[in-house]
């Protein structure tokens, strides 16, 4: 049914991920699917890193324990970009197609007054993806 299933990542916040982590691992398990968690950054990440490297190898290797943990192979994407807060949506849409991804779960929090006015990186790429997104709520 997928073949290829991408999660997007901010490993700022990777303790909320937990659920969209586990409903896509199950599922690349369930059906013998790649899973690639992309994660979209830029300038100094100082929650996390001071470096693009830096994060990147930290995404690696959370994906790895991911893998173990699950016992699946987990791939990596980090997109350098200026301004992540901008860019994010274009950025994830854009890779869906140039890496094949025919599924992608992604996090999102419990919607508050802020989603009327600007709508979730989740509930934008749910719209705009040609593909089935699967938004889960933490």
């Amino acid at each position: 049914m997928f073949s290829h299933i991408m999660v997007p990542v901010d490993l700022s916040v990777k303790d909320t991920l937990t659920k969209a982590l586990d409903a896509a691992a199950d599922m690349a398990r369930l059906y013998d699917a790649r899973l690639t968690l992309v994660s979209v950054c830029g300038g100094i990440q100082a929650k996390v890193s001071h470096s693009i490297e830096t994060y990147s190898r930290l995404l690696d290797i959370f994906a790895e324990e991911l893998g173990q943990g699950k016992g699946i192979e987990v791939s990596t994407l980090t997109i350098s970009v200026p301004d992540p807060s901008v860019e994010v949506d274009a950025k994830l849409r854009q890779t869906i197609d140039e890496i094949g991804i025919d599924l992608v779960v992604i996090a999102s929090h419990q919607p508050g007054w802020a989603e009327y006015i600007v709508a979730s990186h989740g509930g934008r790429l749910a719209v705009h993806a040609p593909i089935s997104v699967f938004v889960v709520r933490d």
